[in-house]
């Protein structure tokens, strides 16, 4: 763990990889809570695997039509696809919610499956996507940080302006609507903002297991504090101590950082579970 501190002035990237760790958890702690509480996890993983089909787009037209489309990059395809399976799912589950269960399995086959199938006929030899699916904190440009900022930055914003009709929705969408609350568009703001705390996730543990560290802090904070504003603030805490102690712990050894954060975060979950058995066997 020393050796870690020691060696950020020879290797900017441990300092860029942190700062990353960060960014993210803001908008995971904010997001997650609403997630859990509107019980959107499996919508969340569509949209996940939906920006996969982006990556692997942008890859595949940046590198066919290189002089006319050349500035395209994976995360402009990515928040392209992620925004629009938002949308898409915000319609449908407005109109066909008993489908909804189908309509996640597409997507959740198709937009992995046209991403890897895009790669494939890409010229060239291509590895940033799995970079992509897997995360790479070890190695975070000083554009990804700017990137990540910029997005918290828009997600924070959203939420102060929309949080009132998105926890009505989350709490009781009917009464929502009966309020007149537009839950239709609620819930394209809610989606639109997980698929921007997609994106902020993906350099830290990948598109592959997003969801572990979208879900699990916001729901060991739901564990102990029971109004999402507090519990908001304890997700953005955990966040940031599972991105930040397990990469500084695991530095130098075999163990990939990625997997050591989404493992430490299902560790603090299952403890929280037993915290709380423990406490009911006690009443």
């Amino acid at each position: 763990m020393i050796q870690f501190f020691h060696d950020i002035p020879d290797n900017p990237f441990l300092l860029t990889g942190l700062l990353a760790g960060v960014l993210a958890s803001l908008a995971c702690g904010v997001i997650g809570p609403y997630v859990i509480a509107r019980r959107i996890v499996f919508l969340s993983g569509a949209i996940a695997h939906m920006a996969v089909g982006g990556l692997g787009a942008a890859i595949f037209i940046a590198t066919v039509s290189p002089v006319a489309l050349g500035w395209v990059k994976p995360m402009h395809g990515a928040i392209a696809a992620a925004l629009l399976g938002a949308i898409i799912i915000a319609f449908v589950y407005e109109r066909a919610a008993e489908r909804m269960d189908t309509l996640i399995g597409a997507m959740w086959a198709v937009g992995m499956s046209l991403g890897i199938l895009l790669i494939k006929f890409t010229p060239g030899y291509h590895t940033e996507l799995m970079s992509y699916l897997f995360g790479n904190i070890v190695y975070v440009p000083w554009g990804q940080v700017y990137l990540m900022l910029t997005l918290d930055a828009g997600i924070i914003l959203i939420v102060l302006v929309f949080h009132k009709r998105i926890l009505a929705i989350c709490l009781d969408e009917e009464q929502a609507r009966l309020q007149g609350v537009n839950v239709t568009a609620t819930n394209i703001v809610l989606l639109s903002l997980v698929a921007l705390t997609v994106i902020c996730l993906i350099q830290v543990v990948g598109l592959i297991l997003v969801l572990a560290l979208l879900t699990l802090p916001a729901a060991t904070a739901g564990h102990h504090v029971r109004r999402i504003g507090p519990m908001q603030w304890v997700s953005v805490g955990l966040c940031i101590a599972l991105t930040t102690l397990p990469r500084i712990a695991v530095y130098g050894t075999r163990i990939s950082p990625e997997s050591a954060i989404v493992l430490a975060a299902a560790g603090v979950y299952l403890l929280s579970v037993a915290m709380m058995r423990l406490r009911s066997g006690r009443r």
